[in-house]
């Protein structure tokens, strides 16, 4: 099994071309979710992004058609060596901050000086955390009750940014997105993830 994540306005086409690599494929909607199975025993399920279910028509346009993005929720992602965080308004972004914060990598040395190292990697990297919940909050703390928030990077740094209570409105939603230190780049590209369709493929 593989997944893909498809932007809406490539469903149809998609679709088309899974036809012509696998043969006849018919089309279901069942558990929220649209499937196809290909005559030479392939399948696949594409589900609407947010967690959203679908039951609409068993046909790739009216799918792509109900593709579309909250109108209120947010991105978080955060690594060891920064952050970026953004409120969204369907597919723009109305606020946003990023940020790196410089934490130590590992060191050989052993002994006292490891564990001085050590604590000091520690302290960079609690104050990295502090500074990303820190916007987090300004950012994201205006979204309402049970808004979705994608979320991505390293679990651990993700994890201890969200403990923060004043955060504890939001819905975390897939998917995980697997980023490297946050940049402005990797932010718009994390939100063009968060928006596609996330597909499940098996190949006979």
């Amino acid at each position: 099994m593989s997944s893909v994540r498809i932007p809406a306005a490539r469903i149809e086409r998609w679709v088309l071309n899974f036809n012509g690599r696998h043969g006849i494929t018919g089309l279901t909607v069942s558990d929220g979710a649209l499937h196809g199975a290909a005559s030479d025993g392939s399948t696949f399920t594409a589900r609407l992004p947010f967690g959203d279910e679908y039951h609409g028509l068993p046909e790739a346009t009216a799918f792509s058609a109900e593709v579309t993005a909250p109108d209120a929720w947010g991105v978080l992602l955060v690594r060891k060596g920064g952050f970026a965080v953004a409120r969204m308004a369907g597919e723009r972004i109305v606020e946003s901050k990023v940020g790196q914060r410089h934490v130590q990598g590992r060191t050989k040395a052993g002994g006292q000086s490891q564990q001085r190292f050590a604590r000091r990697r520690d302290n960079q990297a609690r104050q990295a955390f502090e500074a990303a919940a820190g916007h987090a909050v300004r950012i994201l703390g205006e979204l309402p009750p049970a808004a979705a928030v994608v979320t991505g990077g390293d679990h651990t740094a993700v994890d201890e940014v969200l403990t923060d209570t004043r955060l504890g409105h939001l819905a975390v939603v897939e998917p995980w997105l697997p980023v490297p230190d946050p940049k402005r780049d990797v932010l718009e590209e994390a939100v063009r993830e968060a928006c596609a369709v996330p597909i499940e493929v098996r190949n006979a």
